[in-house]
C-alpha cells in the first residue's frame, strides 16, 4: 500500500506545483498582466490607468496570484474552471471541445504512426532477421522532417494545389487526414526504429527458432514477435499521445485547428490564465491515464514471465554492425558545412532575391537575396553543436532517472505534459529572454523518453533469466547493476538518443518557427525555415535546403546508431575480475 501511495503522493505534487508555475506566470516574467489581456482584447484601445485598472478590478489581479488560485482550484471540485479572461466564456466546456478535437487527431495520427512503423520493419518482418543491422535512411529521413514543414507542403500542393483535401478547418473527417499525416509519418518513423532495433533480438530466442524449424507460418512467428517487442514501447508510444495531443501546436496553426495545443498556445501568449492552467491539468491527467493504461497492457502481454523472472533477454552481446552509410553521410554533412563557411551568410543583395540554385549560390538566395548556402553552413555550427549538447545531458539524465522509476515516473508524465511552447514560456519568465532560452525548454524535456525507455528496458532485462540465475548464485545489486544490467540497456538507451538527435534539431527549430527561439538575422535552422516557409510555392530551394540538411543529420545519426552494440563476451583469458560470493564457492568446489 506504501509502495502506492508515494508515487501517487509526488504526481499530485508534482502537478501542483506546475498549476502554481502557471499561475505565477505573469509575475514570474515582470509583465502586467491587465496590459497582456487588454492587448489580447483589443490591440488598438489606449492602455491608460483608468482601463487598467477596470481590468485589475473586474479579474481580482490586486488580490495576488495565490488568491486567484485558490478561488480557482475552489471551482474545480464542481467542474468549473473559471472564465476566460479575455473572451469571458466558461472554461471548462471550451478546453473540453478542444481537448476531444485534439484526441480524434491524436487517433487518426497514431493509426497513421501504427502504419508508418510497419513500414519501417517490413523488412526485418519478412526476413526475420537475427542480429541488429544499420538503420534504413528513409526511416530517418521521416524522423528528421519537421512537422510544420511537413504540415505546410501538405497543405499548399495536396490541399491548396491539387485541391483533392481540405487544407484549412475542422468540419468533418475529410480534415483530419493532412494534419494527422504530418503528425503520424515522424512519431511512426521513430516508433518503427525502435520496434525494429529490437525485432532481431525477438527472432533469436529460442521459442522463434522452434516454432521456424517446426515449420510454423512466418507470418504467425512474426506476430508474435512484434507482440515480444511491444510492452518495451508501450511507456514512449504514452508519451506520444500525449504530445500529440497538447504539443502538435503548429501543425494546428497551420490547418486552423481549434485543439488544444493551439488553445493553450494562445492563452499562454495572453496570459489567460484559467484556459491555461485547465488545458495543463487536462494534459497532466492524460499523461496518467496513459501511464496506467501502457503499464497495464504490458503486464497482459508479458503475462506471469515479468512476475517470475522467467524472460528471456531482447538485448543479446551482437557485434557492430558495419555499414559505409555513416561516413557518406558525414561527408556530405561536412561538406556542405565546409563550402558554406567561407560566404558571409549576413550580405545582403536585393537584386539576387529569390533566385534559384547557380553556380554562384547553388542552394539559391532567399527573399532578402542571401546566400541560403552560408546560412545553412553557418547554422550548423550552433544548431548542430547544441542538438549534440542536448542530447548528451538528456542521455546522461534520462539513464541516472530511468533507474529509478518511481522517481521518474511521475516526473516524466508531468514534464511530457507541458507543451513545448508553454516550457519556453516559463524558462523565459524564470531566465529570461535570450539565446540560452530555447537550449534550457527544450533540455528540460529531452531527457523524459530516455527516461521512459530506460525504465522499460530494465523492467524486463530485471526478470530475464540470467540475471534470476546471477542472484541465485550470490550476486549483489551493485554487481546485478554493473555487470548485467547497464550492458544490456545502455547500447539501445544510447541509440534511442542518437535517432532523437534530429528530434532536438526539430523542437530548437519548432520554438523558432513560433517565434520563441533565435531571432534574425541568426542563420539558425529553424529560423532559416519560419523565415522561408511564405516563399516555399515561389522558391522551394530556400526551403528544402535546410530540411534536406535536417534529414541528412537524421540518417547520419540513425545509421551511426547501428555501430552501438553490446559487445560479445569472448572466451578468452582474462584478467581476474570481482565475482560473486556463491560463483567463488562454486569455482574453489570445483
Amino acid at each position: 500500500m506504501r509502495h502506492q501511495l508515494t508515487p501517487l503522493l509526488w504526481r499530485s505534487g508534482l502537478t501542483v506545483a506546475l498549476v502554481c508555475g502557471i499561475g505565477l506566470l505573469p509575475w514570474l516574467s515582470r509583465t502586467d498582466p491587465a496590459l497582456t489581456v487588454l492587448k489580447a482584447r483589443s490591440a488598438e484601445r489606449d492602455p491608460t490607468p483608468e482601463v487598467l485598472a477596470d481590468i485589475r478590478d473586474r479579474l481580482g489581479l490586486d488580490d495576488g496570484p495565490w488568491r486567484l488560485l485558490g478561488h480557482w482550484a475552489g471551482g474545480l471540485w464542481r467542474g468549473d474552471a473559471g472564465r476566460s479572461w479575455i473572451s469571458g466564456a466558461e472554461v471548462t466546456p471550451a478546453v473540453l471541445q478542444a481537448l476531444g478535437v485534439s484526441l480524434l487527431l491524436m487517433a487518426v495520427a497514431l493509426a497513421v504512426a501504427a502504419a508508418t512503423a510497419g513500414l519501417v520493419c517490413a523488412r526485418t518482418l519478412h526476413r526475420q532477421v537475427r542480429r541488429g543491422r544499420a538503420g534504413g535512411s528513409g526511416s530517418a529521413v521521416l524522423a528528421a522532417l519537421p512537422e510544420f514543414l511537413t504540415a505546410s507542403v501538405l497543405a499548399t500542393v495536396v490541399g491548396v494545389q491539387l485541391g483533392w483535401l481540405p487544407a484549412l478547418g475542422w468540419y468533418g473527417p475529410r480534415w483530419t487526414v493532412l494534419p494527422a499525416l504530418a503528425l503520424g509519418l515522424p512519431a511512426g518513423a521513430v516508433l518503427g526504429r525502435l520496434l525494429d532495433d529490437l525485432l532481431p533480438g525477438a527472432f533469436a530466442e529460442s521459442w522463434a527458432r522452434a516454432a521456424a524449424a517446426r515449420g510454423l507460418p512466418r507470418r504467425t512467428i512474426a506476430r508474435q514477435a512484434v507482440r515480444r517487442c511491444v510492452p518495451a514501447l508501450l511507456p514512449n508510444t504514452g508519451l506520444f499521445v500525449v504530445g500529440l495531443t497538447g504539443g502538435s501546436v503548429a501543425v494546428e496553426q497551420i490547418f486552423d485547428i481549434p485543439g488544444l495545443g493551439r488553445t493553450t498556445l494562445q492563452a499562454a501568449l495572453a496570459q489567460d490564465l484559467p484556459v491555461l492552467q485547465a488545458g495543463t491539468l487536462a494534459l497532466v491527467l492524460l499523461a496518467a491515464a496513459a501511464t496506467g493504461a501502457s503499464r497495464i497492457t504490458a503486464r497482459l502481454l508479458i503475462g506471469p514471465a515479468l512476475r517470475d523472472g522467467a524472460l528471456p533477454s531482447l538485448h543479446r552481446p551482437t557485434p557492430p554492425a558495419r555499414a559505409i552509410q555513416p561516413f557518406l553521410h558525414g561527408a556530405v554533412l561536412l561538406a556542405v558545412v565546409a563550402l558554406g563557411l567561407p560566404r558571409d551568410p549576413l550580405a545582403l543583395n536585393t537584386r539576387e532575391r529569390l533566385r534559384s540554385p547557380s553556380w554562384a549560390h547553388p542552394f539559391g538566395t532567399d527573399a532578402l537575396g542571401r546566400d541560403v548556402l552560408a546560412r545553412v553552413a553557418h547554422g550548423a555550427l550552433d544548431t548542430l553543436l547544441l542538438a549534440l549538447a542536448i542530447s548528451a545531458v538528456a542521455l546522461l539524465a534520462g539513464v541516472l532517472l530511468g533507474l529509478l522509476p518511481r522517481l521518474s515516473g511521475p516526473l516524466v508524465d508531468t514534464v511530457n505534459a507541458v507543451p513545448p511552447v508553454l516550457g519556453a514560456l516559463l524558462v523565459t519568465a524564470v531566465a529570461g529572454g535570450g539565446p540560452v532560452t530555447p537550449a534550457l525548454a527544450v533540455s528540460l524535456v529531452a531527457w523524459a523518453p530516455l527516461a521512459t525507455h530506460t525504465s522499460a528496458l530494465l523492467r524486463q532485462e530485471r526478470a530475464a533469466l540470467h540475471v534470476t540465475a546471477t542472484r541465485g548464485l550470490g550476486a549483489g545489486r551493485w554487481y546485478v547493476l554493473r555487470h548485467e544490467l547497464l550492458p544490456a540497456v545502455l547500447p539501445p538507451v544510447t541509440r534511442h538518443a542518437l535517432l532523437r538527435l534530429p528530434g532536438i534539431a526539430l523542437a530548437l527549430a519548432s520554438l523558432a518557427f513560433l517565434g520563441l527561439g533565435a531571432q534574425p538575422p541568426s542563420p539558425e535552422w529553424g529560423l532559416l525555415l519560419a523565415e522561408n516557409q511564405p516563399y516555399a510555392e515561389r522558391a522551394p530551394w530556400a526551403v528544402l535546403a535546410p530540411a534536406a540538411v535536417l534529414a541528412l543529420l537524421g540518417a547520419l545519426a540513425v545509421s551511426a546508431a547501428g555501430g552501438v552494440r553490446r559487445r560479445p563476451r569472448h572466451r578468452t583469458v582474462e584478467a581476474p575480475v570481482e565475482r560473486p560470493a556463491r560463483v567463488r564457492e562454486l569455482v574453489g568446489a570445483e
